[in-house]
């Protein structure tokens, strides 16, 4: 989205094992035989009560909590939840092999293929099913609340498993996050849920198989499967067995083991202190990974404080701290942006359960609003209100699809979202503008009133996709510079909308690639192609940036630099040095818009508006300007060679996911493209894009020619200036001189003059390489007000002459030097 152990603990036996420290001194006379005898059984029966009220904390936080039963929409849930319980329950049939027919586990040949890969999946999931039949049995409303039938249909569910698959004696096959993971956490649930109706021998068969799957050795060492999000799960999986065994040592383990999660890294899994955050060690995770651990912090540091075992550790204020400098830059208007979910984007509805629920960027952005609610109840009360207004808002805005109707969002989810939405003393707070580059990810956010958009790069430590587990097959080119963008109250279905099964995966927006057929899974699994280039990322002030990707294509002879020079109502794109052998058409797609089923749509191209037919086609010679109609327009500067095309797509979830429905799909789509023919040499474009303008501001901007200057478009640098916001950009793939700026080696540039004299220079080293650079802008300049301890000498006068030191350490960090004017 993860030794031998001695016997489990029994409940009676806390003193031991805390040395006693729960000691209720002086209560009795000391050094005799029954002081002693009533001192440690007051202790124990105080352990006794911690853990009971553990339990109780834990119920609460997989229940949920403050809401009515007989209220909408937490009456049709429960009812649902009933219902589903009721069929699992008489669709439950214990045979060698299988709990449920449909979810076969035993694994003729158990080895890691992809086959047993499915079969401990069933596995997992067949404790899934039992965890949906406890929550049925023991929330209020759903029919079957303390149904004396549906507890024993559990409690014989749980004996099977035990005896058929998850026991001491069995070694795992198939997907380690099944047994460590998947399993344990649902089978601890259903031990804490019903507890009162298992008996200590069920309890301690349970727990010894929890301690043979995941042994303490699991989270010994921060490598591997037990980092990030996968650590955070195993950490849940030690704490809960410790909470059900009454083992004070397993929570302690658990409490401790997080604290690798919390400190900034500098390569590989983790949080970064620009926002970053990546698992699998190469690919950027923050909706996915990310959304798991962020939940999963919530609910420990929830079930431990004001325990014996509360997570004190200093640390993390940095997972407070990343609510915003890492989560919130990826939400919008109630969606978290599908370029940093890896391979979750291509979750549509299993073949297998007709009653799982097509994931999409809502859906996997509303479980994060609602971990943030929970993560605030543990945070000052400054960052609690805060992000409950930021909740707020996100839930307001979300039009497509709100979050208390979202189907896949559990009632304890529902229920912190009411209690946000319902409470008056919060006011929503709008969505954050500005600019946000991460780095350490290669990606950045740009964020504009009524608007916002996200760029996804791939360099020699970031991926060009995941794929794995037989999912995100063909997401080849999603790090080729992908650029997503969604208004403010439209478009926010674009790739919510059964978009990845349908769209054609090689005119993805934004991207430059070669039609060069790749197999599905092409390059490897888990993140494991890297595209051999350094120079990747950019120069922001934090409302403006100049990014750039050096892209070579992957399993492709293909080369492009290309840039995107983002403003305050448009993105301005560039692309040159395009060059391919590989013998198949290069294109750069301008725009692939998501039409929905009908995409009756108008497309208007210099005044003249397109036909509604699908298919169509034209290539539009010349054009200046473009215009989807509720979109957006697009300027050609210069006017270009554009390729257009409606067309009608049919694709499959399975396609694209192996586990997923084999059902047909249709969506309608208006495609712009710039062919650069078969092998092209030097090829480029450019173009800008205006999201939410009309199609009067787009024709007005194509006829304002003064607005933007092309300073460079070639293989040596991209720049741009724009007089009217005082703005400069330039990428520098290789030191030389661009309008009025010299660079002696590659580097990233943004300026902006300001009207009120003052010039604020961004400067970056993308290539993380530089151990020197001196960057001369022919402007006169008075003085130096401000600069990074990375510049050793300024010098002002009719020109500004910069001279950095070493960079090659700063990890591509935008170095801000502020200026007055001469």
């Amino acid at each position: 989205m993860t030794p031998p152990s001695s016997p489990p603990w029994s409940r009676r036996t806390f003193l031991a094992a805390t040395g006693g420290t729960a000691l209720a001194v002086g209560l009795t006379e000391p050094g005799t035989a029954a002081a002693t005898t009533r001192t440690q059984a007051s202790a124990a029966a105080q352990a006794d009560d911690e853990f009971a009220a553990l339990r109780a904390k834990w119920r609460t936080l997989i229940l949920g909590e403050g809401f009515s039963p007989t209220a909408e929409p937490f009456r049709s849930r429960l009812t649902d939840l009933g219902a589903t319980a009721t069929q699992l329950r008489s669709s439950m049939a214990p045979a060698t092999g299988s709990l449920w027919p449909d979810l076969v586990f035993a694994d003729p040949e158990p080895d890691t293929d992809q086959e047993s890969y499915g079969f401990s999946g069933n596995m997992a999931s067949s404790y899934g099913r039992l965890n949906t039949m406890a929550q049925a049995f023991c929330q209020q409303g759903t029919g079957l609340t303390g149904n004396a039938g549906l507890g024993t249909a559990i409690l014989t569910g749980l004996d099977h498993l035990y005896a058929q698959v998850y026991n001491e004696s069995r070694t795992r096959y198939g997907n380690w996050y099944s047994w460590q993971i998947g399993a344990p956490q649902a089978l601890l649930d259903v031990c804490v849920l019903m507890y009162d109706q298992l008996s200590a021998t069920q309890l301690a068969n349970y727990a010894k198989a929890v301690d043979h799957f995941v042994p303490d050795s699991a989270v010994s060492s921060y490598t591997g499967t037990s980092t990030g999000a996968n650590r955070v799960d195993l950490c849940r999986v030690l704490a809960l067995r410790g909470v059900v065994g009454d083992d004070p040592a397993k929570i302690a383990l658990a409490r401790d083991a997080l604290s690798p999660v919390f400190p900034y890294v500098t390569g590989g899994d983790g949080l970064y202190t620009d926002g970053s955050f990546i698992q699998h060690t190469t690919v950027p995770y923050t909706g996915s990974y990310g959304s798991v651990m962020l939940g999963g912090l919530g609910m420990l540091f929830a079930l431990l404080a004001g325990s014996s075992w509360a997570v004190t550790d200093a640390d993390r204020q940095i997972v407070f701290d990343a609510v915003e400098n890492a989560w919130a830059p990826f939400l919008y208007n109630g969606l978290v942006m599908d370029g940093v979910s890896g391979r979750a984007i291509s979750r549509g509805i299993s073949a297998s359960d007709a009653r799982s629920i097509q994931q999409d960027d809502h859906l996997r952005g509303h479980p994060i609003l609602a971990s943030i609610v929970l993560l605030g109840q543990g945070a000052s009360a400054a960052e609690n209100n805060r992000w409950r207004g930021l909740v707020k808002g996100w839930m307001q805005r979300d039009y497509y699809s709100p979050p208390m109707s979202d189907p896949s969002l559990g009632l304890t989810g529902l229920a912190r979202l009411k209690g946000v939405q319902d409470d008056t003393a919060v006011s929503a707070i709008a969505e954050p503008t500005g600019h946000r580059l991460f780095t350490n990810m290669s990606r950045a956010t740009h964020r504009r009133p009524g608007w916002a958009a996200s760029i996804s790069m791939a360099d020699r430590r970031i991926t060009y996709y995941e794929t794995g587990n037989g999912e995100n097959l063909r997401g080849w080119h999603t790090g080729s510079g992908m650029l997503y963008w969604w208004g403010d109250t439209y478009g926010n279905g674009q790739y919510s909308d059964a978009f990845w099964p349908t769209v054609d995966p090689y005119r993805l927006p934004g991207i430059t690639a070669s039609r060069k057929a790749l197999a599905d899974a092409a390059g490897g699994d888990w993140g494991a192609s890297l595209p051999d280039v350094n120079w990747v990322g950019g120069a922001t002030d934090g409302q403006r940036a100049a990014i750039g990707q050096y892209l070579k294509g992957l399993q492709s002879t293909l080369l492009a630099k290309k840039s995107w020079f983002c403003l305050d109502d448009a993105i301005v794109c560039l692309g040159a040095g395009i060059t391919c052998s590989d013998g198949t058409a290069v294109e750069s797609t301008v725009e692939n818009r998501n039409l929905g089923p009908t995409g009756s749509t108008t497309f208007t191209v210099d005044g003249t508006t397109k036909p509604l037919t699908y298919p169509w086609s034209e290539t539009l010679t010349g054009a200046m300007w473009a215009h989807i109609g509720g979109h957006g327009g697009y300027v050609f500067p210069g006017g270009a060679t554009v390729n257009a095309q409606r067309e009608a797509r049919d694709g499959r979830w399975s396609t694209i996911n192996k586990g997923s429905s084999t059902t047909t799909l249709n969506r309608k789509y208006l495609t712009m493209w710039v062919d650069h023919g078969t092998n092209p040499v030097n090829a480029s474009y450019a173009y800008t894009l205006l999201p939410g303008a009309t199609a009067a501001q787009t024709s007005a901007r194509a006829a304002d020619t003064g607005w933007l200057q092309i300073l460079a478009n070639t293989d040596n640098q991209q720049g741009v200036s724009v007089p009217s916001l005082g703005f400069t950009g330039v990428n520098f793939w290789f030191g030389g001189t661009v309008g009025t700026l010299t660079a002696s080696a590659p580097c990233a540039v943004m300026i902006s003059e300001r009207s009120d004299g003052t010039a604020v220079i961004c400067v970056s080293d993308p290539m993380r390489m530089q151990t020197s650079l001196t960057l001369t802008w022919n402007r006169a300049v008075a003085s130096v007000t401000a600069k990074p301890a990375t510049v050793t000498e300024a010098t002002t006068g009719a020109s500004l002459r910069l001279t950095f030191g070493n960079l090659s350490g700063t990890a591509g960090a935008t170095q801000k030097v502020t200026v007055k004017l001469g």
